[in-house]
């Protein structure tokens, strides 16, 4: 124990005299060992975005998604019409309720993005026509007021819900609850106002981010009578026109594992309404968390491997610089192997500074790696502040990336530091047996 300790307070001697050498050589291992603690939060923390997004869906629904045609489709089809047809059909929510045991819910939806005005105040939002059971499903919670009733949708009456921001933005500081507020042609008295939800980032490709916030909820029936099914868009120089129907269906299934067979009958049963499996998607959040979980994988290895690579260079970058100390030490080798020293003991002096240098920057880098959370904070409020317009993200990558919290994986921790050490090993070997293997009398006669 006591050689050691000696043999430790020697390494910490050395480098010391060089203390500049020391502290740009050991960057390397400390970048190295920060940068696979970061990554791999990062993809904990996506991960875990990914597989909250998916639970929110329901461990038991289904969602049945319309899907607009490509344009180049959707240009053949405007040859013998002005008006571009496609996606789910009431009949095709009749029928899957109908005719599916296994379903316990269904839950028609009906979106329109159209211009809201209130006095002078206007902004565009999405219209959802929906049944009571939409609040439930989507985990909305009421600030104000209620949501949608089934007397609501029986009288076909002209009430709306109001999300938080597009309460904030057309009515500012005042209380919305018994006004009306004027969408499309139409106004609407306002019953109910939902509180403030942050916005879903897409999931895998299969489900678009969606910012609940500037929605209004008017009852499917009403969205019917009073907007039809048939969308004009009229603008200076063009038109264009579509007509869907419905573009969503959330289907509640019995027991969760009756989902995914479900998921099969009801591609089936929608393939008889629809010669183009194209109009629609299936999209089940099962299936979903088992792609999350895979791509997980896939990302921790793919992040942990290119960080794993700084590891490697600081390595390269501490046998570089051993190799350069030997060098300058070859009389003080040849000295210590004069006064009795053994090879043993040359190679143990050498491999514990490079043993002391790489650990050094591995508890360094531990240090960092668990100030990532905070320093991602600071990342995304200075790309709030002044990149994005308004401080608002204006595209799915910008919405993932403004709800993207990095999480610690613990375990990586001792990982990277055991391999910083290891690292610190390998590469000082050489330099170790190099230093030992040094005939005395050369190295006496070294200048």
């Amino acid at each position: 124990m006591f050689n050691l300790i000696r043999t430790v307070e020697l390494a910490l001697k050395s480098l010391l005299l060089h203390k500049l050498r020391s502290g740009l050589t050991m960057l390397g291992i400390v970048f190295g060992v920060f940068s696979v603690i970061a990554m791999l939060a990062i993809g904990e923390g996506a991960s875990q975005q990914a597989q909250e997004q998916v639970l929110k869906l329901g461990a038991t629904n289904i969602i049945v998604r319309s899907v607009k045609p490509p344009r180049e489709n959707a240009g053949d089809r405007a040859q013998n019409s002005f008006v571009l047809r496609y996606g789910l059909l009431r009949a095709d929510f009749d029928l899957l309720s109908r005719t599916i045991p296994t379903i316990e819910q269904a839950i028609p939806i009906r979106e329109l993005t159209k211009p809201c005005r209130y006095l002078h105040r206007e902004m565009n939002c999405r219209i959802v026509g929906c049944t009571p059971d939409y609040r439930d499903v989507n985990h909305l919670q009421m600030a104000q007021g209620r949501f949608i009733t089934d007397e609501d949708r029986s009288r076909k009456d002209n009430v709306a819900v109001l999300a938080a921001g597009a309460a904030q933005t057309l009515f500012q500081y005042e209380d919305p609850l018994g006004k009306t507020v004027k969408i499309a042609d139409k106004r609407y008295a306002i019953v109910g106002v939902t509180e403030s939800r942050e916005a879903s980032a897409a999931i895998g490709g299969s489900m678009s981010g969606q910012d609940y916030n500037n929605d209004i909820y008017i009852p499917l029936e009403t969205m019917r009578v009073r907007m039809g099914d048939l969308d004009v868009d009229r603008r200076t120089g063009s038109f264009s026109a579509e007509e869907v129907q419905l573009n969503q269906i959330t289907l509640r299934i019995v027991d969760k594992d009756q989902v995914v067979p479900t998921a099969a009958v009801i591609r089936e049963s929608l393939a008889y309404n629809h010669k183009n499996p194209n109009q629609y998607s299936v999209v089940v959040p099962q299936e979903l968390l088992k792609q999350a979980e895979q791509i997980k994988i896939i990302f921790n290895v793919v992040l942990g491997s290119i960080a794993a690579i700084s590891l490697i260079v600081g390595g390269i970058g501490i046998m570089n610089i051993m190799l350069a100390t030997v060098t300058e030490r070859t009389r003080e080798i040849g000295i210590r192997r004069a006064l009795g020293a053994k090879q043993s003991d040359i190679t143990a002096q050498f491999l514990t500074e490079t043993m002391v240098l790489s650990g050094s920057g591995g508890l360094i880098g531990v240090i960092l790696g668990l100030l990532t959370p905070p320093a991602f904070e600071g990342v995304k409020w200075l790309a709030t502040k002044f990149m994005l317009e308004g401080g608002q993200a204006t595209s799915e990558v910008g919405t993932m990336f403004l709800s993207l919290t990095p999480k610690i994986v613990w375990s990586s921790l001792p990982l990277a530091f055991g391999i910083s050490v290891g690292i610190g090993v390998i590469f000082g070997l050489y330099p170790a047996r190099a230093a030992a293997r040094m005939d005395p009398i050369e190295a006496l006669r070294h200048e």
